[in-house]
């Protein structure tokens, strides 16, 4: 089993910044498979958005609606992939959940909340 934990969320102004965290645990094993870890986000009525996903090689992929404002990145030594989020809207209030893919089983946090509001 691989455990996800996320932290960073919280009440932000529009125009402001987070920082969001995902740290993978579980026997070394299975952390070290890891492949793509990724950020998806859920608000109440629609569909889990992916917004941000990064291989191994740290390459990544990213949705429109973040281009330019949101930075995703990994530390495959602790297991542990970040979310940078500049100049936020309300529109990017939600659930912010990480995913990890070790080798085709697909492991996911309890998610942060992210609100964007004056």
């Amino acid at each position: 089993q691989v455990q996800l934990v996320e932290s960073g969320g919280g009440l932000v102004q529009p125009g402001g910044s987070l920082n969001l965290s995902c740290a993978a645990s579980g026997s070394i094993f299975r952390l070290i498979r890891i492949n793509d870890m990724a950020w998806y986000r859920q608000t109440p009525g629609k569909q889990r958005e992916l917004v941000e996903v990064i291989r191994r090689d740290g390459t990544d992929n990213y949705a429109d609606s973040v281009k330019g404002r949101f930075t995703i990145s990994r530390d495959n030594a602790k297991a542990t992939t970040y979310l940078r989020m500049n100049s936020l809207k309300p529109e990017d209030t939600a659930v912010y959940v990480c995913n990890a893919d070790l080798q085709g089983t697909y492991y996911w946090g309890q998610g942060t909340q992210v609100t964007v509001s004056s």
